[in-house]
């Protein structure tokens, strides 16, 4: 999706010439990149670029109550709240509606009788190519979690809107994604 042209200047269309490429490091989720560029002034510099599938945030709501999970994050050794969201690895480009409605059963058992695209999001643009989408799950039916095994510490639990909001606004949860895909959902007035 583009931005319409209001949200765009010519500065941010001046282009950095990439003049080589290697691949520094390489596993099924991550790919990272170091790029050899030229800047337009002409002088040249390093870019390390960390390549990643798209992935989607998920915020499954009804009855005035959005359910969360939680689960240890191995980078930062703590469990955290947060929405659903996820990536296929072994399926990259898969159409974010797929994906996040298989997300979301996979985490929570939950089935969507609707998904609403609120967005996209970049992860961290300043060193990462993986875009986010965001959507709005509502018309909820319960089903049977299909966790994958690096999911098997995660609990799905239902909270307030009122609970959600206090636990954003005091740290209860902290995950940037959780954070963003909230505050353009609320923007829009979806929750």
């Amino acid at each position: 999706m583009a931005l319409p042209t209001s949200y765009t200047s010519e500065r941010h269309l001046v282009s950095i010439e990439t003049l080589s490429t290697r691949i520094a490091y390489e596993n099924p989720w991550t790919r990272v990149r170091e790029d050899i560029i030229r800047r337009a002034d002409g002088s040249e510099g390093l870019y390390g670029v960390v390549e990643r599938s798209d992935f989607v945030v998920v915020v499954p709501f009804q009855d005035g109550r959005i359910t969360l999970v939680e689960q240890f994050r191995y980078p930062v050794r703590r469990r955290m709240w947060e929405f659903v969201m996820g990536m296929w690895e072994s399926r990259p480009g898969t159409d974010p509606a797929e994906l996040a409605a298989g997300e979301l059963r996979e985490e929570t058992g939950l089935i969507a009788g609707r998904m609403t695209y609120a967005g996209e999001m970049f992860q961290g643009a300043g060193y990462c190519n993986q875009r986010g989408h965001v959507f709005l799950a509502t018309e909820l039916t319960r089903g049977e979690a299909a966790r994958e095994s690096t999911e098997q510490d995660l609990v799905a639990r239902d909270f307030t809107l009122a609970e959600v909001e206090a636990m954003l606004r005091d740290g209860g949860i902290v995950d940037a994604m959780s954070l963003a895909a909230f505050a353009l959902l609320r923007l829009k007035g979806l929750v």
